[in-house]
């Protein structure tokens, strides 16, 4: 008796799941959770991809200036710049192949080797550097294509382009040498040198361990 209420209680609830979930996936709901995505992505989508830009772009941008500042005299090597930024030597090592491909910096092989730039720093835009790193400036423009939705404009097009205008003119009128004569530069960079050379001065004071107890 009670493996049978037991029975009939789980093929009355396993006819309501499914009755339930008939009712859940049908036409309808589908044409409402497809809208719901397609709000999402059409209004939210470029805010991340902006955010993603901004993430690669700005450690290419700060690698880009603590190089155009440190190699004035002499070139510079990953590691140097790694530390100071503190940014991974590896994905500093991918930047600097997409930045070396595209002419804007060059190596320098063999003992005080390492990297400088390419060209006079008033003529490398902030610009120049992102779209270098694979980082187009009109990603939140669906790849300059008013394509959002059916292969037709969305409400939102029009906002997000000229967003992107806004953006790349911003970037294309700032170069490198107009960052580098900023006081803040020179003060962070001073700075960030400064601990550097504290920094190996403990490395070098710090006894050498010993095996023995």
């Amino acid at each position: 008796m009670i493996v049978r209420s037991r029975s009939n209680f789980f093929f009355s609830n396993l006819i309501t799941l499914k009755s339930y979930l008939g009712s859940l996936f049908n036409r309808q709901y589908l044409t409402e959770l497809a809208s719901i995505y397609y709000s999402y992505h059409n209004f939210y989508k470029p805010i991340e991809l902006l955010m993603r830009l901004t993430t690669k772009g700005r450690y290419a941008v700060t690698a880009m200036i603590d190089l155009a500042y440190h190699s004035q005299n002499k070139p510079v090597t990953l590691t140097e710049i790694a530390a100071r930024q503190t940014i991974s030597l590896s994905y500093l090592e991918q930047l600097f192949s997409k930045l070396r491909k595209n002419s804007i910096v060059s190596g320098v092989r063999g003992p005080g080797g390492g990297y400088k730039l390419n060209r006079n720093p008033f003529e490398i835009s902030i610009a120049e550097i992102v779209s270098a790193v694979d980082e187009p400036l009109d990603s939140i423009k669906y790849g300059g294509k008013a394509n959002c939705q059916d292969n037709l404009p969305c409400l939102t097009d029009e906002l997000w382009t000229g967003l992107s205008d806004q953006i790349r003119n911003y970037l294309e009128d700032i170069s490198l040498g107009t960052l580098l004569e900023k006081e803040q530069v020179s003060t962070v960079a001073q700075r960030q040198d400064q601990k550097i050379t504290i920094q190996r001065s403990q490395y070098q004071q710090e006894p050498p361990l010993s095996l023995n107890k």
